[in-house]
């Protein structure tokens, strides 16, 4: 069986996934979407407006930002903040994630001229951030906001959560806004939303399922507490949605979906020590589900899939996940 995660371990998945994500099974349905509709909202718009350079303005969360230039030097702390300054054709400063390594962004021998800044995903250094001048610091909110007090007076400290598509373009023509990369944002969001709404008119009526972790203890990725898996309903049927954090699917609930196309995010930590899917495949359960019968699992770059959340990630996944579709 499985257990899904809270959408704070979702936030801190690559490093902490394995002691957070349990092995169990719940049946509590609050809060569900009513049906697969609901799931996928409404049709994608490709009307891209107007952004406009501006030093101050609110994020949807209500986080004010007010700078007094042009921010030079950004710090990344999660790996959003890297896939909007790639999309924006800036790079970063500092960076925390590995992200910039992928071929679609930076590539393995650009991203190693940025400098990573020491003390993992979960406690990076304060005073390495600071060593780098930054005149914006960028984070994950529920895993980096306790940092605030530290950067205060010294840089500006942006707290980010996105929880949806919706919200990391709004996160990215914020920062368009702020670094006066208005033309690139535009041109960033209108190719990402001309890519989902294009995937969205060939929706697929195989049912998809993604699902993360190291080993058994393995989660669902389901939309409204992941970015990724919110685009699903949109592309396949994908009948997966939260239980909160006490809820869960059991392995017999995803078998008796009968899933057609699998994907796999195998988080790892320090060294490779192997797939998940081949861990699972011990699992004589695990082979019965349709997709592994029929030998469409796939595993996919949990850095793209798990932690990039961006418009260039996102445009990854729906490549990818379409084209497994098919």
């Amino acid at each position: 069986m499985l257990r899904s995660p809270s959408r704070f371990v979702r936030s801190w998945i690559t490093a902490a996934i394995v002691g957070s994500v349990l092995v169990g099974c719940g049946s509590s349905t609050e809060g569900e979407p009513a049906g697969e509709e609901a799931a996928a909202g409404a049709k994608t718009d490709v009307t891209v407006e107007t952004i406009k350079a501006t030093r101050q303005l609110t994020d949807a969360n209500g986080v004010k930002i007010s700078l007094k230039k042009e921010p030079e030097r950004i710090v990344c702390l999660f790996a959003l903040c890297d896939d909007i300054l790639t999309e924006l054709g800036i790079v970063p400063t500092a960076t925390n994630s590995a992200l910039l390594a992928h071929p679609d962004f930076l590539g393995k021998e650009k991203a190693k001229q940025v400098d990573v800044i020491p003390g993992g995903f979960i406690a990076p250094e304060v005073e390495a951030i600071l060593s780098h001048k930054p005149d914006l610091v960028i984070g994950l909110e529920d895993t980096h906001g306790k940092l605030a007090p530290a950067l205060k007076g010294a840089t500006t400290f942006w707290p980010m959560q996105p929880e949806t598509w919706q919200n990391s373009v709004g996160y990215l023509r914020d920062v368009a806004a702020l670094t006066g990369r208005t033309a690139e944002g535009e041109k960033a969001e209108k190719t990402f939303r001309n890519k989902l709404a294009e995937a969205e008119r060939a929706k697929s009526d195989k049912t998809a399922l993604v699902i993360y972790g190291s080993d058994e203890n393995f989660g669902v990725a389901t939309p409204g507490t992941d970015v990724t898996a919110g685009l699903f309903p949109k592309l396949a049927d994908y009948p997966w949605k939260s239980r909160g954090v006490e809820g869960s699917y059991s392995l017999e609930e995803i078998l008796a979906r009968d899933v057609d196309v699998l994907f796999v995010e195998t988080i790892s930590f320090g060294e490779a020590d192997g797939k998940l899917s081949e861990k699972l495949a011990k699992n004589p359960l695990w082979g019965k589900i349709p997709a592994v019968r029929n030998g469409d699992v796939h595993e996919v770059d949990s850095e793209v899939w798990a932690k990039g959340r961006g418009t260039r990630s996102l445009g990854i996944v729906l490549d990818e996940a379409t084209a497994a579709l098919r």
